[in-house]
């Protein structure tokens, strides 16, 4: 199978994924009561309706990037980082109606550029706005990650006990890959439930810490305090570094 043909096939089961787990979002928001669009998030700083702008302007800002892939013309993922604050929080005190919509319309508008791309679009490399350069087919997990990541920071009901096992999974591994070497001590990462394994930090190894995958991937990814792993010996977590 060509390259195009494995990113285009790539791309497709990726959009599957996203497409439930953007049902699942739409259904946990709509279950709010419209009042806790003001309210904390589980975000520092940000209310729920901050949020939710941010899962719809971030579909808008993949939008650009696919365009960008299937044009073959260098369009930014946003105008500027001002702008990409700016939209946040332009859109965070709106009605829970309104974010309705807008959550609605923005992934729609994601789906219909997608349909767009041929074999060859999805083997496209674009930048992403952390600089990063990878084949478009990727845009389809980092927009699944910001909807499964962020519905946990709605704190609106979904937790990450719900978070689908191909996402976890595929996630624990791509965290851990990128804390390894990191300045922390090195800790050695058991999934009980699914056998997977992981290591963190460097040097040799001074703990093994062991839990469910969803756990562990919500202590990785800055979703938990890893109360509830278990810990060989029974030491203090390290402080993970930011994963940014």
């Amino acid at each position: 199978m060509s390259d195009s043909h494995s990113a285009a096939a790539l791309a497709t089961e990726r959009l599957n994924l996203v497409e439930a787990s953007t049902r699942r979002m739409l259904e946990t928001v709509s279950a709010l009561l419209p009042e806790a669009v003001t309210e904390p998030s589980a975000l520092p700083g940000w209310t729920r309706g901050h949020v939710l702008a941010h899962i719809a302007r971030n579909a808008d800002s993949l939008v650009n990037l696919l365009t960008g892939a299937r044009t073959g013309t260098d369009i930014p993922q946003y105008a500027s980082e001002q702008a990409r604050d700016q939209g946040i929080e332009d859109g965070a005190g709106r009605p829970l109606d309104t974010q309705l919509t807008d959550l609605r319309e923005s992934h729609e508008g994601f789906a219909a550029a997608a349909a767009l791309m041929t074999d060859e679009d999805w083997a496209a490399e674009v930048r992403h706005r952390s600089g990063a350069v990878f084949p478009a087919c990727d845009l389809v997990w980092k927009r699944l990650a910001e909807v499964e990541y962020h519905l946990v920071d709605l704190d609106g009901g979904y937790s990450s006990d719900e978070w689908p096992e191909l996402f976890t999974v595929t996630e624990f591994h791509k965290l851990a890959a990128k804390l390894r070497g990191a300045d922390l001590p090195a800790v050695e990462l058991v999934a009980e439930d699914t056998g997977d394994r992981g290591l963190i930090g460097s040097g040799p190894v001074s703990l093994t810490v062991q839990g469910p995958v969803r756990a562990l991937l919500a202590w990785l990814s800055g979703r938990s305090d890893g109360a509830g792993l278990r810990r060989t010996p029974d030491t203090a977590l390290p402080q993970l570094p930011p994963l940014g």
